[in-house]
């Protein structure tokens, strides 16, 4: 599958929230890694293989009070990385 780049704007109000919106990020089946972004660390960042973006951002709503899916974009492979070349 390909990767995909999510960004989710949550509702935090406090360091336990931002706590919370990353374990529930980070539990979700297919995630690679999560980060917070934005000036106010409002903005959750998903990259995944494979992760159901709409349920994700209902259950960061369900969990924080508010959370609207802003984009999913797929993730395009670095160039000069061609895994057939280095094999061989």
């Amino acid at each position: 599958m390909v990767q995909q780049k999510i960004v989710i704007k949550v509702q935090v109000r406090c360091d336990k929230c931002r706590s919370k919106a990353m374990e529930t990020a980070a539990d979700t089946d297919g995630v690679i890694s999560v980060s917070l972004q934005g000036k106010y660390k409002d903005t959750v960042v998903v990259t995944g293989d494979g992760v159901d973006s709409a349920s994700l951002a209902k259950r960061l709503g369900k969990k924080l009070g508010h959370a609207s899916l802003e984009t999913v974009e797929e993730m395009k492979e670095k160039p000069g990385v061609d895994n057939d070349e280095a094999k061989g």
